[in-house]
């Protein structure tokens, strides 16, 4: 087989997977974490009606009520609760910067509408919390798409004095559309393991290897305040964003074969394509918001001199 990487990078077996591995020097950079602590307690109103109370810290005088709404199951109402996506939601809203933090908001009900698992893991929650603004009296939206945090990387190649982005071309059932994407991911557990999801994810849906410690986290360089993190949808989902940049080196050869390559864990549905396009031209080329962040914080990052220097 044709050596199709220099230097500290090499080829690994071929499969539909096919694995190239590169490696570069970047910073990690991981963002502070905080925790809340939550009190629970179940109920069952009536036979028809499944109901949970809970005691939140930040409003210890005013218990919230939790709901299913018709049609949820007892093992789903209860697989909803307990789930780390609802005591992440939790845990956001009584932080320092969430809605219950300065008292002007009180959470008084929530109704769990729609449970999705993922086998036996809770994959999505929706529900609608009843949050009510104590100076106009007035309940502010509160439908929520629970689905929990998730990383993207953008993967830069350098070949042959031109710059490269490695992008996943995927079905979007929601959206009625293949899309060209970031590779990217949520989280499958409560361990907070962001860099490391995002090795895997790229593993998976593109066939290159990264090493953990050549990933930049672009996010981090946002202010604290912030959390470090962007919401591509926040008028409706949770979902927040993780987002890495990997820069390295690959021969003209191993260009040629990422472009069109199949991956995917096509046993779960993904059918995914790998597209390799002119880093110049990649912010015309799709309309994937996880794309465009990451460009931005990519250039300012740069721009500012903030990002470490690339190990040739």
């Amino acid at each position: 087989m044709t050596k199709l990487l220099q230097s500290s990078m090499f080829l690994l077996p071929l499969s539909i997977t096919k694995k190239f591995a590169f490696s570069s020097s970047p910073v990690l950079l991981q963002a502070p974490k905080r925790t809340r602590t939550i009190s629970t307690k179940m109920s069952i109103a009536s036979p028809s009606q499944l109901t949970h109370t809970i005691n939140l810290t930040s409003q210890p005088a005013e218990p919230v009520r939790v709901v299913a709404a018709p049609g949820i199951s007892d093992s789903d109402f209860r697989n909803a609760i307990e789930s780390s996506l609802f005591k992440r939601w939790l845990k956001n809203i009584q932080s320092a910067t969430g809605l219950l933090a300065d008292g002007a908001m009180t959470l008084e009900q929530v109704l769990i509408q729609g449970v999705d698992m993922f086998g036996k893991r809770v994959g999505f929650v929706k529900f609608k919390a009843d949050v009510l603004d104590k100076k106009t009296g007035k309940k502010v939206p509160g439908i929520v798409f629970a689905r929990g945090p998730a990383v993207a990387v953008l993967i830069l190649l350098d070949s042959k004095g031109k710059t490269y982005a490695v992008l996943t071309e995927q079905v979007r059932v929601p959206v009625g559309r293949l899309l060209l994407e970031l590779p990217a991911g949520m989280l499958d557990d409560d361990t907070g393991d962001f860099v490391g999801t995002a090795v895997r994810e790229v593993e998976e849906e593109t066939g290159i290897h990264l090493k953990i410690d050549d990933m930049i986290d672009l996010t981090a360089f946002l202010d604290p305040a912030t959390g470090c993190r962007v919401f591509p949808s926040p008028g409706g989902c949770d979902e927040d964003i993780s987002l890495f940049l990997y820069r390295g080196h690959a021969s003209k050869e191993v260009i040629t074969q990422l472009q069109g390559k199949e991956t995917g864990l096509r046993d779960h549905g993904e059918l995914i394509k790998v597209h390799v396009v002119l880093y110049e031209r990649l912010w015309r080329m799709t309309s994937d918001a996880k794309v465009l962040m990451a460009i931005a914080l990519y250039e300012m990052a740069n721009r500012q001199e903030l990002l470490p220097t690339q190990r040739r």
